[in-house]
């Protein structure tokens, strides 16, 4: 009986260990993944919102994780006791760090972002996040030790479930119902808590442990080629996680934190692929070629008719391939006591992927060329596995002829999916081709050298070789914060940033007409030509964005102008370049004041403008921390007491009427809204028999435009209104609080969310 006792005494005991490491576990990945969005966000107002600040973040994040997991590494050379001893006093010390915030720094004007970023955040969070990051490779050991043996690898599991657990509920819970500094002290609660956790892990290690003079190795160290493929393994998936959120974010939909989908399906893929239940990665390895293949090649086309489609595509591609990688990791890992050397090579390949796609790329390409090349280096790394038996009867025998013989098949059809020939293959010569070449891959797949010919031909064939021919025309630039295309065509010139235009240049006579948001009849076209009437002749102009510089063909002699541009390649693109001209054109002397524009604005001398135009935008987002209610005290600052301050709204996702309402009414602002649509003309011609044929003519280079128009002085609104163009009143939201530096969320204007808002 006593033995029976003793025997529930142990499980229940073996239980209660089991459940405070999971808790341990899932708290410090819960905490580290919760202060990545959190630190990103306080970090706005200095930072401001590009997905390539998020990318930045990431690298930092994966190299802080580096370093605890080395940490944690080396820990395996003292007694497991001392081990605790160490763990706990550099949490103690980390928490000087407590609460959590951004240090006051502000980006100097000649800064380079790409290093100025990391090392604000490092500055900022990197001792409490090196202390926690090292709790998953090392708690895991420890259960090792206290378990007597029992596999740690299911507890990474849990660590994941956390990580995800705390990234997803930054935007759904946490932002939305606290400001900042509540957001700080959760946080803080939450590290007293995973502190007083490992202190109870730490309890359970045993104290004869304290008599080995480290951890022993009881199994053969890994050779080093098998340590290179656990690196290679981590590092696409890291660096294809990074490269779906540019490559989402700039080509295919700029959804504001769409860049916190594609980490949390790569954290939510380790909880699938490190488990014994192997029935859904086995499932996805198997059609993880087919699915690289196919859908692959459908993203780097790009269509923007189904751009919604091609997020989800994007995201369920990310996260199949993370499974599958991942996956064989975890088949290839070593006994529990090689487990923080394991841990240590996979955080090794997930920064190696973090400086790939997040540094070397946007100085190497001028596209989001890393995505196609992480998508066959996927193909290249898994597992090759024959769709149906008879594919693997096909391949028997002759192996060496039919690869070659797919080679040429493959490599005849690229050519004639791009060339057509004849037009044999029709209208839809891309579309055919890359049907071929698709059947042809399927085919090929357990076979990994013709296979990856077929998924390199699908690339170049579904908007791989288009985006080569503009790199060699040198028709895009790309930066920091984005991929810029310049198209010509017949009668203009375009700029985009991703699939946003971003301004029009008419050609010959009409090169300065004023053109797409900013047309004559638009909120700030009438505004600027309201500028003599408003404020006389020496009006004083400044604008936030420059963009092609089209507003500057409103500048008049006398007029004094000053354009506000984060961004070093507009200000080439739009003044040095000569692709557009307008600048040249019009305001060759305007003066162009480099950086963030809250921090060039709070340098501005008070009351320096009088009309202020607000038309910053990241691909089709607005900078968050410039709508704040901080940032309307800015403008209230450097307007003249009468002055004018407009504020472009047009948004595809957001509905931002209803932040500028809340930050009018807060600071006591009049405010009137214009919605511009283009409205086509008639041209009527005679016909040749007699009468006249009327044809309806769409405005050329005109696009819908929604403007908010605000000033302390009502008159001036009154004589803006009075001269006619559709100005109305703007209306209220008495429920909606302004955004502020401390509490801000796009959770409440997300049109998705909330359609009662599609027409505002």
């Amino acid at each position: 009986m006593e033995g029976a006792i003793d025997d529930v005494t142990t499980r229940d005991g073996a239980r209660a260990t089991r459940w405070l490491f999971v808790a341990a576990i899932l708290a410090g990945s819960f905490l580290l993944f919760l202060v990545q969005p959190m630190v990103a966000r306080m970090a706005l107002p200095q930072l401001g919102g590009a997905p390539a600040v998020w990318n930045s973040a990431m690298l930092v994040y994966q190299a802080l994780l580096l370093g605890g997991y080395a940490y944690a590494h080396w820990l395996g050379r003292v007694p497991p006791r001392m081990q605790a001893t160490i763990h706990l006093a550099v949490l103690v010390i980390a928490a000087l760090w407590l609460p959590i915030g951004v240090i006051a720094m502000e980006l100097p004007g000649s800064a380079e972002p790409a290093l100025w970023v990391p090392w604000l955040l490092v500055a900022s969070i990197g001792p409490l996040f090196f202390a926690i990051s090292a709790q998953a490779p090392l708690l895991q050991r420890w259960y090792s030790i206290a378990s007597h043996g029992r596999d740690p690898y299911a507890l990474y599991a849990a660590s994941n479930i956390g990580s995800f657990g705390g990234l997803i509920a930054y935007p759904l819970l946490v932002e939305p119902n606290l400001a900042l500094k509540g957001q700080s002290w959760l946080w803080t609660a939450g590290y007293a808590l995973v502190l007083l956790l490992v202190a109870g892990c730490a309890s359970r290690l045993p104290p004869r442990a304290e008599d080995e003079p480290h951890v022993a190795h009881h199994t053969p160290a890994p050779p080093r080629r098998r340590v290179l493929h656990w690196i290679v393994l981590a590092l696409v998936p890291s660096g294809l996680m990074l490269a779906t959120t540019t490559f989402l974010t700039t080509d295919i939909v700029a959804v504001p934190m769409l860049w916190v989908l594609p980490l949390g399906l790569y954290l939510l893929s380790f909880s699938v692929a490190f488990r014994d239940n192997a029935v859904l990665p086995g499932i996805l390895t198997k059609f993880a070629p087919v699915i690289i293949l196919m859908f692959g090649a459908t993203l780097i086309a790009g269509h923007q008719q189904l751009a919604y489609v091609n997020a989800i595509i994007g995201l369920l591609l990310l996260f199949t391939v993370s499974v599958t990688l991942h996956a064989r990791m975890y088949a290839l890992r070593p006994a529990p006591d090689r487990l923080t050397g394991f841990y240590l090579a996979m955080s090794v390949g997930g920064v190696l992927g973090g400086v790939f796609a997040g540094l070397i790329a946007p100085i190497l390409f001028d596209w989001t060329y890393e995505y196609p090349l992480l998508v066959l280096a996927a193909g290249a790394l898994c597992p090759q596995i024959f769709l149906i038996p008879a594919i693997g009867d096909f391949w028997r025998h002759g192996t060496r002829g039919k690869t070659i013989l797919i080679v040429a098949l493959v490599v005849l059809l690229v050519w004639m999916g791009i060339a057509n020939p004849g037009k044999l293959l029709g209208e839809m010569h891309e579309q055919v081709a890359f049907v071929l070449v698709a059947a042809i891959g399927l085919v090929a797949i357990g076979r990994r050298p013709a296979y990856l010919v077929a998924l390199a031909g699908g690339l170049i064939l579904f908007g791989g070789y288009r985006s080569i021919q503009l790199s060699l025309t040198d028709a895009r630039t790309r930066s920091y914060f984005g991929v810029y295309t310049v198209t010509d065509y017949r009668n203009e010139r375009q700029l985009a940033h991703g699939t946003t235009l971003h301004g029009i240049q008419l050609k010959g006579l009409r090169s300065t007409q004023p053109t797409t948001y900013y047309v004559p009849g638009s909120g700030v076209g009438q505004a600027m030509q309201a500028l003599p009437d408003l404020y006389g002749p020496a009006a004083r102009v400044g604008v936030v964005g420059l963009g092609t510089g089209t507003l500057a063909c409103y500048a008049r002699p006398g007029q004094s102008w000053r354009f506000f541009e984060i961004d070093p390649a507009i200000v080439h693109l739009a003044r040095d370049s000569g692709k557009f001209t307008f600048l040249s054109q019009c305001a060759p002397q305007v003066r162009i004041s480099l950086g963030d524009a809250r921090v060039r604005l709070t340098e501005s001398q008070t009351a320096g403008f009088d009309l202020l135009a607000l038309d910053a935008f990241s691909s089709d987002t607005v900078p968050m921390h410039l709508l704040t209610r901080e940032a309307f005290a800015t403008y209230s600052r450097v307007l003249a007491p009468n002055g004018l301050l407009l504020v472009h709204i047009s948004n595809r996702f957001m509905a931002l009427a209803p932040v500028v309402s809340a930050a009018a009414r807060d600071g006591g602002w009049k405010a009137v809204r214009l919605s511009y649509e283009p409205e086509p003309h008639f041209v009527a011609t005679p016909r040749l028999g007699g009468g006249t044929k009327v044809d309806q003519v769409e405005p050329e280079a005109e696009s819908a435009s929604e403007w908010i128009a605000l000033s302390h002085d009502p008159k001036v609104l009154e004589r803006l209104v009075a001269r006619g163009g559709g100005w109305r009143q703007l209306g209220s939201w008495p429920a909606f609080q302004p955004w502020t530096d401390d509490y801000a969320s796009v959770v409440p204007v997300l049109r998705v969310l909330h359609p009662e808002l599609a027409g505002d």
